[in-house]
Order: structure tokens, then sequence, then C-alpha cells
């Protein structure tokens, strides 16, 4: 498995609102394919996929903050 972690965005931001997840658990996902909307203080990004695979868990629900270095969920490589 392959988590799927927030990055750290700039130098000032401590965390970032998991605003929507793109795809769902059971979904095909590309390696650098959007899988989910981030937004901080500064700005809205989208969260690409680190892998190609299998969407297999979604551990953290949208609406949720979250810090750089947290895993907010799994792919399974395939």
């Amino acid at each position: 498995m392959i988590d799927i972690v927030v990055p750290k965005w700039g130098l000032t931001a401590e965390e970032a609102v998991l605003v929507a997840w793109l795809k769902e658990v059971g979904d095909q996902v590309s390696e650098g394919e959007g899988v989910a909307d981030m937004e901080t203080d500064k700005a809205d990004a989208e969260l690409e996929a680190p892998a190609t695979g299998v969407l297999r868990e979604i551990i953290v629900a949208a609406g949720s903050t979250v810090e750089p270095g947290q895993v907010i969920g799994r792919i399974e490589e395939g």
C-alpha cells in the first residue's frame, strides 16, 4: 500500500482542510491525478495520487483539518 500524505505547502502552512475527495474507495487512480481538494489559509490545491492503482482506504473524511505529513488515504498499486 502507498500512503497518500498531506504535503507541506509553503513555509508557514501548519494545517489545511481536506475539502473533498475526488475519488471513492475502489476507484482506479493514476499517478499525478487529483484525488482530493485541499485548502490552506493562502491557497486551494489539488492533492495528486503518489502512485497508480486503486484507492483502497480513505482515512480522513472531507471537511477535516489535516497537518503536513498526515496520512489521509492509501492506494494499492497495480
